[in-house]
């Protein structure tokens, strides 16, 4: 007994059209994972610059601060090391700040760009 050929051809159809969601949803996840990395890093550079108005040169001594800076360390140390000698290890976290706001925008308008011209836009991922 052979098979449709017809039957076959939709049946590949399907199963591309399916492959092609699994790809696009798992690019959204990652998208949305980086976004989410991001804004965390974010927030915690302008806490850390918050708590560097408010506390002034006592910033050293508080905890919230600290933290914060543990927080950015893994995106103020990168920038570091590619920023010249010129830039002062005080303004190294603005500079990573503004860094980081270039990549989420670049994020944010890739993310929306998947959602809306693969009409995922229902998803959750993409609210």
């Amino acid at each position: 007994m052979r098979a449709c050929p017809r039957l076959l051809s939709d049946n590949r159809k399907r199963a591309a059209k399916q492959s092609s969601y699994i790809v696009q949803d798992a690019m959204l996840t990652f998208l949305n994972v980086v976004q989410l990395v991001l804004y965390i890093a974010l927030l915690a550079l302008v806490g850390q610059g918050v708590l560097y108005v408010l506390a002034g040169p006592r910033r050293q001594n508080n905890f919230f601060y600290k933290l914060l800076q543990v927080l950015s360390k893994p995106f103020t140390l990168p920038v570091r090391k590619i920023t010249p000698r010129q830039v002062g290890d005080e303004q190294v976290p603005l500079v990573t700040f503004f860094l980081l706001v270039i990549l989420y925008a670049i994020v944010t308008f890739e993310r929306a760009d998947l959602c809306v011209t693969s009409n995922m836009v229902g998803q959750a991922g993409c609210r």
